[in-house]
């Protein structure tokens, strides 16, 4: 007695049937994400400021509507504690001043002196050059 088959399942039926319960993506799903990612990036790129464009907007002074004063950048503010002290600037006194924790003032006067902007008159003491 010869015994009868079963309908054959197809190939395509069964990657199918597996993508479904293993939670595969399919092609559609992937064209579908990318189109939403470049959307996306077309919305980010349409109202966002390049970074460059703000920092020269800043130090020139053109970004600021009127009335608005430019926003200094930690880098001018540190610089300008230190000028307007004669004698030299404390660490301290900068730090409290700026209100900047400690790592990012000692970053600051590190790139100042490597610029030649302030010169260290002692431990812990700083004057512009």
């Amino acid at each position: 007695m010869v015994k009868k088959r079963g309908k054959s399942v197809s190939f395509d039926a069964m990657v199918k049937f597996f993508m479904l319960n293993y939670d595969i993506p399919s092609r559609k799903d992937i064209q579908k994400i990318a189109a939403r990612l470049d959307h996306l990036e077309t919305l980010i790129k349409s109202t966002c400021i390049p970074a460059k464009a703000r920092r020269a907007a800043a130090f020139s002074g053109r970004g600021a509507s009127s009335g608005e004063k430019p926003v200094k950048t930690a880098f001018e503010m540190v610089f300008g504690v230190i000028k307007s002290f004669d004698q030299g600037a404390g660490f301290a006194e900068i730090q409290a001043k700026t209100g900047f924790s400690e790592k990012k003032i000692r970053n600051i006067i590190f790139r100042l002196n490597k610029f030649g902007k302030i010169k260290r008159k002692s431990r812990g003491s700083y004057v512009a050059v």
